[in-house]
């Protein structure tokens, strides 16, 4: 159970976070019943359900195709707008990355800064 609270209000903090990754209708399936898509958002849920300032995400659109990939980018920024939530995302997507409002790039092993 989340830290702190009893089974009653836990479920119904679950069930608001999920609601918000637009999960509402699948809240009774287990892990196995949902798409890769739905998997990473209750990853993403699983994350937000104690309301960090910080998410760290590695490769948060990598094992998913391009349109579920836009979708949890686009979710990832919407969360960032409307949650005041910092996020630092290992990605290889460029078009995830180009959704971040700053972006701090690796390559051949030295950093490369753009638009910060």
């Amino acid at each position: 159970l989340i830290a702190r609270l009893n089974r009653k209000e836990a479920t119904k903090m679950a069930e608001r976070i999920l609601s918000k990754m637009g999960l509402e209708k699948r809240l009774k399936h287990r892990i196995g019943e949902l798409s890769g898509g739905e998997q990473q958002r209750v990853a993403i849920a699983r994350a937000l359900i104690m309301k960090p300032k910080l998410l760290l995400a590695d490769e948060p659109t990598g094992n998913l195709d391009m349109a579920t990939g836009e979708e949890i980018a686009d979710l990832l920024v919407k969360l960032n707008e409307e949650e005041d939530l910092t996020l630092v995302i290992a990605t290889h997507n460029q078009s995830l990355a180009k959704k971040m409002s700053s972006q701090v790039e690796i390559l051949d092993g030295r950093i490369k800064q753009s638009g910060l």
